[in-house]
Parts: structure tokens; sequence; C-alpha cells
């Protein structure tokens, strides 16, 4: 062992020393999270009568979990938040890295103007959905009446209330808070990026769009990464902005049920003695996709940033 590898050693704290700080980060994150997750488990296994568990059930919540009508709203749910989180990857991640290069190259009121993007990430989902829900009134909304002050009465619409138009508003809603999030990432991966890559391709000619697609963006591929994960795990499981704008029943007729307020109605507005043991099921079925989709795409992304290397 050489001189500093010796006296890194020997400098290093003892391992009850490392053990002793970390342990109040591992108890609460046992609690926390550890626990619920396990009992959600040990729950969907047992049939219910109210709050008293009765005798061992297998699989028969999940096997409810999927039939009948209740099969139907969970895939109607599903197919939403999938909706949901493309609608939003796409508005959000397309704005937030184009408002983080155009900050690049921007000098004055940059610092102004990334708080202003930001500042709706800092607020609760519950007051922006209530906010919008009334800044989308048909009645006495804001967006409309600012859209019949300029003509465009046509435009006018009720933005919430029709089932073609609900789920998509509420996805440009959720895009609108969130944009600060991955612009911010953005931000500090373009700033990591040595200029002297993209002068390299100006002098072999590349136009500044080529040189941007072929230089800046895949290096770009780790941040676009981490967005695209945090993204996915937050859109399947949105429940606070939805419940806010359209309440409990995903108004208007279901257009904009997700699987967060399935898992609410399923819990706790369900006449069925067994509700503990469905929202149970539920609970680990969201959980088992969350998590083994953001592990799958977690590997294939490391994959690609070592290609990259």
């Amino acid at each position: 062992m050489s001189g500093g590898a010796r006296r890194v050693a020997r400098d290093r704290p003892p391992w009850w020393v490392l053990a002793l700080f970390l342990l109040p980060a591992v108890a609460l994150y046992t609690l926390f999270v550890v626990y619920p997750l396990v009992s959600a488990l040990q729950y969907s296994m047992f049939s219910w009568q109210g709050t008293q568990r009765l005798g061992f059930a297998g699989l028969d919540n999940f096997a409810h979990l999927f039939g009948g009508v209740y099969g139907d709203r969970l895939w109607r749910a599903f197919g939403h938040n999938l909706a949901f989180f493309a609608g939003t990857m796409l508005v959000q991640t397309t704005l937030g890295l184009a408002f983080a290069v155009l900050l690049r190259h921007t000098r004055a009121g940059r610092r102004f103007l990334q708080a202003a993007y930001v500042l709706p990430h800092l607020v609760s989902p519950i007051v922006v959905g209530y906010l919008w829900s009334l800044m989308l009134s048909p009645q006495f909304g804001a967006v409309n009446a600012a859209l019949r002050a300029v003509g465009l009465d046509a435009l006018a619409l009720p933005w919430t209330g029709d089932p073609a138009l609900a789920l998509p508003t509420l996805i440009l809603v959720n895009a609108w808070q969130w944009i600060g999030f991955p612009m911010l990432l953005f931000s500090a991966a373009l700033a990591a990026i040595p200029p002297e890559y993209e002068e390299a391709a100006r002098v072999d000619g590349a136009s500044g769009w080529q040189a941007f697609r072929t230089v800046t963006l895949p290096l770009l591929v780790p941040a676009i990464g981490i967005v695209t994960v945090l993204t996915f795990i937050g859109n399947m499981n949105v429940l606070d902005l939805v419940y806010a704008m359209q309440g409990s029943q995903g108004a208007p007729a279901g257009a904009t049920d997700v699987l967060g307020l399935l898992f609410y109605r399923t819990a706790f507005n369900n006449p069925d003695p067994g509700a503990v043991g469905q929202a149970s099921a539920l609970a680990v079925v969201m959980f088992v996709f969350i998590f083994g989709v953001s592990i799958a795409a977690t590997r294939v992304l490391r994959r690609r940033e070592a290609q990259l290397r």
C-alpha cells in the first residue's frame, strides 16, 4: 500500500462513526418508505372486512383489480397516465431545453428569467390546480376573458369541461408548473460542455443548428435521461393537480381519471368492505410497474452514456 493510500485509510473515520451518522436517515427511510411498501404488500394478500383483517386471500385482490368493470377503469386510468407523461415530457422537455439554450446566450435579465421559470415549480400542485381552475373557468376565468377581449371568442372554450380538451389542458398546466426543473438541469449540463466543441464544429463548416444537433445534444443525453425518469415517476403518481382541477372522479365523465385518483377512490370512497385489500393491491401494482420501468430505463440510459464516452 502506498503512502497516500495509507494516509487516506488512517484519516477515514471508523465504521461505527459512519453508521451513527447514517442511522437517522436509514431510520426515517425505513419508517416512511420501506415499512409502508411492505405493509401494502402484506395487506394485498389478505381479505378484509372494513379495517378488520380476515383470512389469507392470495392473489384474489389482484384478480378483482384486473377483472370486470374495475379492470376497465384501471386500464383507462393507466392510459391517461401514459398520455400525461408523454404530453408533459414533450412540452416540458422541449421548452425547458429551448429556454436553457436561450438563457445560456442571454446576459440581461438572466437571473430574473431563471427565477420566473422556476417559481411555479416551488408552489404546491394543489394551489396551482385551484388557481388554474379559476383562470380557466368558462364564466369568469381570466383566460377566456382575455381571448374575448382580443376578439378570439371562438377560442373561449370550456377547457376543463370538454372531455376532448380536459386532459390536454391538464397536461399543459402540469408542464407549465414543472418546466423550470428540466431547464435548470439542462442549464447545468450546458455549462459543463466546453465551448471549444461547438467552436470546432463551426470551424468545420457546421451551422449553429448542426453544431447543436451533432455536438451539444448528444452530450445532453445524461441530463435528458434524468429528466425522463423523474418525469415518468412523477406523472405516473400524479394526483394532487388532477384532484384540485377535476375532483376525485376525474371529470368530465372520467376523461382525466388517473391511477392516483383510482387509488384514492378505492381506498376512501369504496363501499366494498374489502377496500383495504383492493387499494393495497393497486398500490403494489403501481409500485412494481413504476419501479421496474425506472430501473430498466436507467440501465438503458447508462449504456447510452457509456457509448458516448
